[in-house]
Protein backbone atom coordinates (compact mmCIF):
# COMPACT_ATOMS: atom_id res chain seq x y z
CA UNK A 1 0.00 0.00 0.00
CA UNK A 2 2.88 2.35 0.80
CA UNK A 3 4.28 1.69 -2.67
CA UNK A 4 0.92 2.51 -4.28
CA UNK A 5 0.70 5.61 -2.12
CA UNK A 6 4.17 6.73 -3.22
CA UNK A 7 3.31 6.19 -6.87
CA UNK A 8 0.04 8.08 -6.37
CA UNK A 9 1.88 11.03 -4.83
CA UNK A 10 4.43 11.02 -7.64
CA UNK A 11 1.67 10.88 -10.27
CA UNK A 12 -0.16 13.81 -8.69
CA UNK A 13 3.07 15.79 -8.50
CA UNK A 14 3.85 15.16 -12.18
CA UNK A 15 0.23 15.93 -13.18
CA UNK A 16 0.32 19.27 -11.36
CA UNK A 17 3.71 20.03 -12.93
CA UNK A 18 2.33 19.42 -16.42
CA UNK A 19 -0.67 21.63 -15.71
CA UNK A 20 1.63 24.43 -14.58
CA UNK A 21 3.90 23.85 -17.57
CA UNK A 22 0.88 23.99 -19.87
CA UNK A 23 -0.12 27.30 -18.41
CA UNK A 24 3.45 28.52 -18.91
CA UNK A 25 3.43 27.43 -22.55
CA UNK A 26 0.13 29.19 -23.10
CA UNK A 27 1.53 32.30 -21.47
CA UNK A 28 4.65 32.16 -23.62
CA UNK A 29 2.60 31.59 -26.78
CA UNK A 30 0.39 34.54 -25.92
CA UNK A 31 3.42 36.74 -25.26
CA UNK A 32 5.06 35.70 -28.53
CA UNK A 33 1.84 36.36 -30.44
CA UNK A 34 1.54 39.80 -28.87
CA UNK A 35 5.17 40.53 -29.66
CA UNK A 36 4.71 39.52 -33.31
CA UNK A 37 1.58 41.66 -33.61
CA UNK A 38 3.45 44.61 -32.14
CA UNK A 39 6.42 44.02 -34.43
CA UNK A 40 4.20 43.77 -37.52
CA UNK A 41 2.38 46.94 -36.49
CA UNK A 42 5.68 48.80 -36.12
CA UNK A 43 6.95 47.35 -39.40
CA UNK A 44 3.94 48.56 -41.39
CA UNK A 45 3.94 51.89 -39.57
CA UNK A 46 7.56 52.50 -40.59
CA UNK A 47 6.62 51.61 -44.17
CA UNK A 48 3.74 54.07 -44.07
CA UNK A 49 6.04 56.82 -42.81
CA UNK A 50 8.59 56.11 -45.55
CA UNK A 51 5.93 56.27 -48.28
CA UNK A 52 4.46 59.39 -46.66
CA UNK A 53 7.93 60.94 -46.90
CA UNK A 54 7.93 60.18 -50.62
CA UNK A 55 5.29 62.85 -51.06
CA UNK A 56 7.98 65.40 -50.20
CA UNK A 57 9.87 63.87 -53.11
CA UNK A 58 6.91 64.40 -55.41
CA UNK A 59 6.71 68.00 -54.19
CA UNK A 60 10.36 68.93 -54.72
CA UNK A 61 10.57 67.10 -58.04
CA UNK A 62 7.71 69.27 -59.29
CA UNK A 63 9.02 72.44 -57.65
CA UNK A 64 12.36 72.02 -59.35
CA UNK A 65 10.82 71.30 -62.75
CA UNK A 66 8.17 74.02 -63.07
CA UNK A 67 8.92 77.68 -63.68
CA UNK A 68 9.55 79.97 -60.72
CA UNK A 69 6.09 81.55 -60.88
CA UNK A 70 4.46 78.15 -60.18
CA UNK A 71 6.64 76.80 -57.37
CA UNK A 72 4.29 77.67 -54.49
CA UNK A 73 1.40 76.04 -56.31
CA UNK A 74 3.41 72.85 -56.76
CA UNK A 75 4.10 72.63 -53.02
CA UNK A 76 0.54 73.45 -52.03
CA UNK A 77 -0.99 70.93 -54.44
CA UNK A 78 0.98 68.00 -53.05
CA UNK A 79 0.13 68.89 -49.45
CA UNK A 80 -3.57 69.54 -50.04
CA UNK A 81 -3.96 66.54 -52.34
CA UNK A 82 -2.61 64.38 -49.54
CA UNK A 83 -5.04 65.79 -47.00
CA UNK A 84 -8.13 65.45 -49.16
CA UNK A 85 -6.99 62.04 -50.40
CA UNK A 86 -6.72 60.82 -46.81
CA UNK A 87 -10.31 61.86 -46.13
CA UNK A 88 -11.59 60.35 -49.37
CA UNK A 89 -9.82 57.05 -48.76
CA UNK A 90 -10.75 56.89 -45.06
CA UNK A 91 -14.47 57.39 -45.59
CA UNK A 92 -15.01 55.89 -49.08
CA UNK A 93 -11.98 54.44 -50.89
CA UNK A 94 -10.90 51.87 -48.29
CA UNK A 95 -14.47 50.64 -48.04
CA UNK A 96 -14.71 50.31 -51.84
CA UNK A 97 -11.42 48.37 -52.01
CA UNK A 98 -11.62 46.18 -48.91
CA UNK A 99 -15.13 46.49 -47.50
CA UNK A 100 -13.74 48.00 -44.28
CA UNK A 101 -15.05 51.07 -42.48
CA UNK A 102 -13.92 52.85 -39.33
CA UNK A 103 -17.21 53.36 -37.55
CA UNK A 104 -16.50 50.84 -34.77
CA UNK A 105 -15.49 52.02 -31.31
CA UNK A 106 -11.82 52.70 -30.57
CA UNK A 107 -11.42 49.51 -28.53
CA UNK A 108 -12.41 47.42 -31.54
CA UNK A 109 -10.21 49.37 -33.92
CA UNK A 110 -7.20 49.03 -31.60
CA UNK A 111 -7.29 45.24 -31.49
CA UNK A 112 -4.09 43.38 -32.45
CA UNK A 113 -2.08 46.43 -31.41
CA UNK A 114 -3.88 48.54 -34.02
CA UNK A 115 -2.36 46.60 -36.93
CA UNK A 116 -5.44 47.13 -39.12
CA UNK A 117 -5.20 50.88 -38.54
CA UNK A 118 -1.57 51.19 -39.60
CA UNK A 119 -2.29 48.91 -42.57
CA UNK A 120 -4.87 51.50 -43.63
CA UNK A 121 -2.29 54.26 -43.12
CA UNK A 122 0.19 52.38 -45.31
CA UNK A 123 -2.30 51.75 -48.11
CA UNK A 124 -3.61 55.31 -47.87
CA UNK A 125 -0.14 56.67 -48.66
CA UNK A 126 -0.25 54.55 -51.82
CA UNK A 127 -3.67 55.93 -52.72
CA UNK A 128 -2.51 59.51 -52.16
CA UNK A 129 0.26 58.92 -54.70
CA UNK A 130 -2.37 59.01 -57.47
CA UNK A 131 -3.04 62.79 -57.31
CA UNK A 132 0.66 63.40 -56.58
CA UNK A 133 1.46 61.70 -59.88
CA UNK A 134 -1.24 63.63 -61.73
CA UNK A 135 -0.05 66.91 -60.24
CA UNK A 136 3.23 66.80 -62.15
CA UNK A 137 1.50 66.39 -65.48
CA UNK A 138 -1.05 69.18 -65.13
CA UNK A 139 1.31 71.73 -63.58
CA UNK A 140 1.28 75.46 -64.35
CA UNK A 141 -2.24 75.87 -65.78
CA UNK A 142 -4.76 74.03 -63.59
CA UNK A 143 -7.40 75.62 -61.36
CA UNK A 144 -7.00 74.78 -57.70
CA UNK A 145 -10.36 73.65 -56.28
CA UNK A 146 -11.71 71.83 -59.34
CA UNK A 147 -8.52 69.76 -59.56
CA UNK A 148 -8.60 69.10 -55.83
CA UNK A 149 -12.13 67.79 -56.29
CA UNK A 150 -10.90 65.51 -59.09
CA UNK A 151 -8.12 64.22 -56.86
CA UNK A 152 -10.54 63.31 -54.08
CA UNK A 153 -12.89 61.53 -56.48
CA UNK A 154 -10.01 59.60 -58.03
CA UNK A 155 -8.87 58.35 -54.63
CA UNK A 156 -12.40 57.61 -53.46
CA UNK A 157 -13.60 55.75 -56.55
CA UNK A 158 -11.24 55.11 -59.49
CA UNK A 159 -8.13 53.89 -57.70
CA UNK A 160 -9.83 51.72 -55.02
CA UNK A 161 -12.03 50.05 -57.64
CA UNK A 162 -8.97 48.59 -59.36
CA UNK A 163 -7.02 48.20 -56.11
CA UNK A 164 -9.78 46.04 -54.65
CA UNK A 165 -10.02 44.04 -57.87
CA UNK A 166 -6.32 43.13 -57.76
CA UNK A 167 -5.28 43.18 -54.10
CA UNK A 168 -8.52 42.03 -52.49
CA UNK A 169 -9.95 39.72 -55.18
CA UNK A 170 -13.08 41.80 -55.75
CA UNK A 171 -15.44 41.06 -58.66
CA UNK A 172 -13.86 37.67 -59.38
CA UNK A 173 -11.31 38.99 -61.88
CA UNK A 174 -8.29 37.39 -60.19
CA UNK A 175 -10.10 34.08 -59.75
CA UNK A 176 -11.01 34.07 -63.44
CA UNK A 177 -7.41 34.74 -64.49
CA UNK A 178 -6.15 31.96 -62.26
CA UNK A 179 -8.74 29.50 -63.58
CA UNK A 180 -8.10 30.38 -67.23
CA UNK A 181 -4.36 31.04 -67.31
CA UNK A 182 -2.94 29.32 -64.26
CA UNK A 183 -2.09 32.37 -62.15
CA UNK A 184 -3.72 35.63 -61.05
CA UNK A 185 -2.36 39.04 -62.00
CA UNK A 186 0.74 39.64 -59.89
CA UNK A 187 1.53 43.17 -58.77
CA UNK A 188 3.48 43.00 -55.53
CA UNK A 189 3.96 46.73 -54.89
CA UNK A 190 1.88 48.52 -57.49
CA UNK A 191 3.56 49.00 -60.88
CA UNK A 192 0.07 48.90 -62.39
CA UNK A 193 -2.25 49.30 -59.40
CA UNK A 194 -0.60 52.57 -58.32
CA UNK A 195 1.75 53.91 -60.99
CA UNK A 196 0.10 52.91 -64.26
CA UNK A 197 -3.31 53.92 -62.95
CA UNK A 198 -1.95 57.29 -61.80
CA UNK A 199 -0.06 57.83 -65.06
CA UNK A 200 -3.00 57.07 -67.33
CA UNK A 201 -5.34 59.24 -65.25
CA UNK A 202 -2.73 61.99 -65.66
CA UNK A 203 -2.70 61.55 -69.44
CA UNK A 204 -6.45 62.14 -69.63
CA UNK A 205 -6.17 65.18 -67.36
CA UNK A 206 -3.30 66.63 -69.39
CA UNK A 207 -5.15 66.21 -72.69
CA UNK A 208 -8.35 67.74 -71.28
CA UNK A 209 -6.41 70.72 -69.89
CA UNK A 210 -4.52 71.40 -73.11
CA UNK A 211 -1.10 72.85 -73.82
CA UNK A 212 0.46 75.61 -71.73
CA UNK A 213 0.33 78.94 -73.53
CA UNK A 214 3.55 79.73 -75.34
CA UNK A 215 4.81 76.15 -75.22
CA UNK A 216 4.82 75.83 -79.01
CA UNK A 217 5.39 78.29 -81.82
CA UNK A 218 3.96 76.56 -84.81
CA UNK A 219 5.56 73.12 -84.82
CA UNK A 220 8.56 74.24 -82.79
CA UNK A 221 8.83 73.39 -79.10
CA UNK A 222 9.67 76.37 -76.89
CA UNK A 223 11.93 75.43 -73.99
CA UNK A 224 10.54 76.00 -70.50
CA UNK A 225 13.69 75.08 -68.54
CA UNK A 226 13.45 73.76 -64.96
CA UNK A 227 13.56 76.51 -62.37
CA UNK A 228 15.75 74.71 -59.84
CA UNK A 229 17.84 71.63 -60.63
CA UNK A 230 18.93 71.13 -56.97
CA UNK A 231 15.26 70.91 -55.88
CA UNK A 232 14.54 68.52 -58.76
CA UNK A 233 17.46 66.35 -57.67
CA UNK A 234 16.39 66.49 -54.02
CA UNK A 235 12.93 65.28 -54.98
CA UNK A 236 14.38 62.38 -56.94
CA UNK A 237 16.65 61.36 -54.04
CA UNK A 238 13.79 61.45 -51.52
CA UNK A 239 11.66 59.29 -53.81
CA UNK A 240 14.49 56.80 -54.38
CA UNK A 241 15.07 56.36 -50.65
CA UNK A 242 11.39 56.13 -49.78
CA UNK A 243 10.83 53.58 -52.53
CA UNK A 244 12.54 50.89 -50.47
CA UNK A 245 9.73 51.31 -47.96
CA UNK A 246 7.24 51.33 -50.81
CA UNK A 247 8.50 48.00 -52.17
CA UNK A 248 10.04 46.05 -49.30
CA UNK A 249 7.34 46.86 -46.79
CA UNK A 250 4.57 45.89 -49.18
CA UNK A 251 5.07 42.47 -47.54
CA UNK A 252 3.08 44.04 -44.64
CA UNK A 253 4.41 41.49 -42.12
CA UNK A 254 7.89 40.76 -40.80
CA UNK A 255 7.75 37.10 -41.80
CA UNK A 256 7.05 38.16 -45.40
CA UNK A 257 10.04 40.51 -45.72
CA UNK A 258 12.55 39.58 -48.42
CA UNK A 259 16.00 40.86 -49.22
CA UNK A 260 15.26 39.89 -52.84
CA UNK A 261 12.78 42.78 -53.05
CA UNK A 262 15.39 45.22 -51.74
CA UNK A 263 18.16 44.13 -54.09
CA UNK A 264 15.82 43.97 -57.08
CA UNK A 265 14.69 47.51 -56.32
CA UNK A 266 18.31 48.60 -56.14
CA UNK A 267 19.28 46.94 -59.42
CA UNK A 268 16.26 48.30 -61.30
CA UNK A 269 17.04 51.77 -60.01
CA UNK A 270 20.66 51.41 -61.18
CA UNK A 271 19.53 50.17 -64.59
CA UNK A 272 17.31 53.22 -64.97
CA UNK A 273 20.13 55.59 -63.99
CA UNK A 274 22.69 54.13 -66.39
CA UNK A 275 20.45 53.91 -69.45
CA UNK A 276 18.84 57.32 -68.90
CA UNK A 277 22.30 58.87 -68.54
CA UNK A 278 23.50 57.39 -71.82
CA UNK A 279 20.36 57.97 -73.88
CA UNK A 280 19.57 61.30 -72.24
CA UNK A 281 23.00 62.69 -73.15
CA UNK A 282 23.83 63.81 -69.60
CA UNK A 283 20.61 65.82 -69.23
CA UNK A 284 19.98 66.18 -65.46
CA UNK A 285 16.22 65.86 -65.90
CA UNK A 286 16.58 62.47 -67.56
CA UNK A 287 19.30 61.36 -65.15
CA UNK A 288 17.17 62.05 -62.08
CA UNK A 289 14.02 60.55 -63.56
CA UNK A 290 15.85 57.44 -64.80
CA UNK A 291 16.02 55.77 -61.38
CA UNK A 292 12.35 56.57 -60.81
CA UNK A 293 11.44 54.87 -64.09
CA UNK A 294 13.33 51.76 -63.01
CA UNK A 295 11.70 51.74 -59.59
CA UNK A 296 8.21 52.15 -61.07
CA UNK A 297 8.80 49.17 -63.35
CA UNK A 298 10.18 46.81 -60.70
CA UNK A 299 7.32 47.23 -58.22
CA UNK A 300 5.18 44.47 -59.74
CA UNK A 301 7.79 41.72 -59.88
CA UNK A 302 10.26 42.77 -57.22
CA UNK A 303 9.46 39.68 -55.14
CA UNK A 304 9.81 37.30 -58.10
CA UNK A 305 12.56 38.22 -60.53
CA UNK A 306 16.30 37.60 -60.46
CA UNK A 307 18.44 40.70 -59.73
CA UNK A 308 19.88 40.59 -63.26
CA UNK A 309 16.33 40.53 -64.58
CA UNK A 310 15.59 43.54 -62.38
CA UNK A 311 18.57 45.34 -63.92
CA UNK A 312 17.17 44.71 -67.40
CA UNK A 313 13.67 45.79 -66.36
CA UNK A 314 15.04 49.05 -64.96
CA UNK A 315 17.20 49.68 -68.01
CA UNK A 316 14.29 49.22 -70.40
CA UNK A 317 12.19 51.55 -68.25
CA UNK A 318 14.92 54.21 -68.36
CA UNK A 319 15.03 53.98 -72.15
CA UNK A 320 11.25 54.04 -72.39
CA UNK A 321 11.06 57.22 -70.36
CA UNK A 322 13.72 59.10 -72.35
CA UNK A 323 12.38 58.09 -75.77
CA UNK A 324 8.68 58.55 -75.08
CA UNK A 325 9.07 61.80 -73.13
CA UNK A 326 10.98 63.26 -76.08
CA UNK A 327 8.40 61.93 -78.53
CA UNK A 328 5.46 63.25 -76.49
CA UNK A 329 6.91 66.74 -76.18
CA UNK A 330 8.28 67.17 -79.71
CA UNK A 331 6.03 65.12 -81.97
CA UNK A 332 2.72 64.53 -80.26
CA UNK A 333 2.52 67.91 -78.49
CA UNK A 334 1.12 66.49 -75.29
CA UNK A 335 2.19 68.98 -72.64
CA UNK A 336 2.94 66.60 -69.79
CA UNK A 337 5.17 68.85 -67.68
CA UNK A 338 7.05 66.23 -65.64
CA UNK A 339 6.52 63.38 -68.07
CA UNK A 340 4.32 61.46 -65.65
CA UNK A 341 2.57 59.46 -68.36
CA UNK A 342 5.76 57.90 -69.77
CA UNK A 343 7.30 57.63 -66.28
CA UNK A 344 4.37 56.15 -64.38
CA UNK A 345 1.84 55.17 -67.03
CA UNK A 346 4.06 53.40 -69.55
CA UNK A 347 6.83 52.22 -67.22
CA UNK A 348 4.12 50.94 -64.87
CA UNK A 349 2.55 48.87 -67.64
CA UNK A 350 6.00 47.65 -68.67
CA UNK A 351 6.57 46.57 -65.06
CA UNK A 352 3.35 44.58 -65.03
CA UNK A 353 4.26 42.80 -68.27
CA UNK A 354 7.92 42.36 -67.27
CA UNK A 355 6.87 40.50 -64.12
CA UNK A 356 5.27 37.91 -66.39
CA UNK A 357 8.46 37.60 -68.45
CA UNK A 358 11.31 37.77 -65.95
CA UNK A 359 9.30 36.28 -63.08
CA UNK A 360 9.23 32.93 -64.87
CA UNK A 361 11.70 30.22 -63.96
CA UNK A 362 13.18 30.31 -67.47
CA UNK A 363 14.69 33.72 -66.65
CA UNK A 364 15.78 32.78 -63.14
CA UNK A 365 12.61 34.01 -61.44
CA UNK A 366 10.59 32.23 -58.78
CA UNK A 367 7.77 31.30 -61.15
CA UNK A 368 4.06 31.10 -60.37
CA UNK A 369 3.18 33.92 -62.77
CA UNK A 370 1.40 33.96 -66.13
CA UNK A 371 2.38 36.33 -68.93
CA UNK A 372 -1.17 36.37 -70.31
CA UNK A 373 -2.55 37.26 -66.87
CA UNK A 374 0.02 40.04 -66.61
CA UNK A 375 -0.96 41.41 -70.02
CA UNK A 376 -4.68 41.29 -69.27
CA UNK A 377 -4.31 42.73 -65.77
CA UNK A 378 -2.22 45.63 -67.08
CA UNK A 379 -4.73 46.30 -69.85
CA UNK A 380 -7.65 46.33 -67.43
CA UNK A 381 -5.75 48.77 -65.21
CA UNK A 382 -5.31 51.14 -68.15
CA UNK A 383 -8.99 50.85 -69.11
CA UNK A 384 -10.16 51.54 -65.55
CA UNK A 385 -7.86 54.56 -65.26
CA UNK A 386 -8.80 56.09 -68.62
CA UNK A 387 -12.52 55.42 -68.26
CA UNK A 388 -12.65 56.71 -64.70
CA UNK A 389 -10.59 59.80 -65.54
CA UNK A 390 -12.84 60.67 -68.48
CA UNK A 391 -15.84 60.56 -66.17
CA UNK A 392 -14.25 62.49 -63.29
CA UNK A 393 -12.09 65.06 -65.07
CA UNK A 394 -14.45 65.34 -68.02
CA UNK A 395 -17.40 65.90 -65.72
CA UNK A 396 -15.63 68.55 -63.65
CA UNK A 397 -14.44 70.29 -66.82
CA UNK A 398 -18.00 70.34 -68.13
CA UNK A 399 -19.50 71.84 -64.98
CA UNK A 400 -16.79 74.12 -63.57
CA UNK A 401 -13.80 74.13 -65.93
CA UNK A 402 -10.28 72.91 -65.18
CA UNK A 403 -8.00 75.63 -66.46
CA UNK A 404 -6.77 79.02 -65.32
CA UNK A 405 -7.60 82.03 -67.46
CA UNK A 406 -4.99 83.30 -69.89
CA UNK A 407 -4.10 86.21 -67.59
CA UNK A 408 -3.86 83.96 -64.51
CA UNK A 409 -1.62 81.53 -66.35
CA UNK A 410 0.60 84.37 -67.58
CA UNK A 411 0.97 85.74 -64.04
CA UNK A 412 1.61 82.27 -62.68
CA UNK A 413 -0.38 80.05 -60.36
CA UNK A 414 1.52 81.36 -57.31
CA UNK A 415 0.15 84.90 -57.57
CA UNK A 416 -3.13 83.98 -59.23
CA UNK A 417 -4.17 81.34 -56.70
CA UNK A 418 -2.08 81.81 -53.56
CA UNK A 419 -1.27 85.54 -53.74
CA UNK A 420 2.39 85.02 -52.92
CA UNK A 421 5.63 84.16 -54.71
CA UNK A 422 8.07 81.42 -53.75
CA UNK A 423 10.82 83.85 -52.78
CA UNK A 424 11.06 87.55 -52.02
CA UNK A 425 13.83 90.11 -52.17
CA UNK A 426 14.06 91.90 -48.81
CA UNK A 427 16.33 94.55 -50.32
CA UNK A 428 13.30 96.07 -52.05
CA UNK A 429 11.51 96.77 -48.76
Amino acid sequence: MRIYGAFGFLFCTIFVHFIEAGETVETINSAVETLMQSANTLFVLMGAIMVFAMHAGFAFLEVGTVRHKNQVNALVKIMTDFGFSALAYFFVGYWVAYGVTFFDDAATLAQQNGYDLVKFFFLMTFAAAIPAIVSGGIAERARFWPLLCCSALSVALIYPFFEGMIWNGNYGFQSWLEAEYGAPFHDFAGSVVVHAVGGWIALVAVVLLGIRRGRYRGDKLVAFPPSNIPFLALGAWILCIGWFGFNVMSAQTLDGISGLVAVNSLMAMVGGIVVATILGRNDPGFIHNGPLAGLVAICAGSDLVHPIGALVIGGVAGALFVWVFTLVQNRWKIDDVLGVWPLHGLCGVWGGVAAGIFGGEAFGGLGGVSLISQLLGSLVGVLVAVGGALLVYGGVKLFTGLRLTEEEEFNGADLSIHRIEATSDDRQS
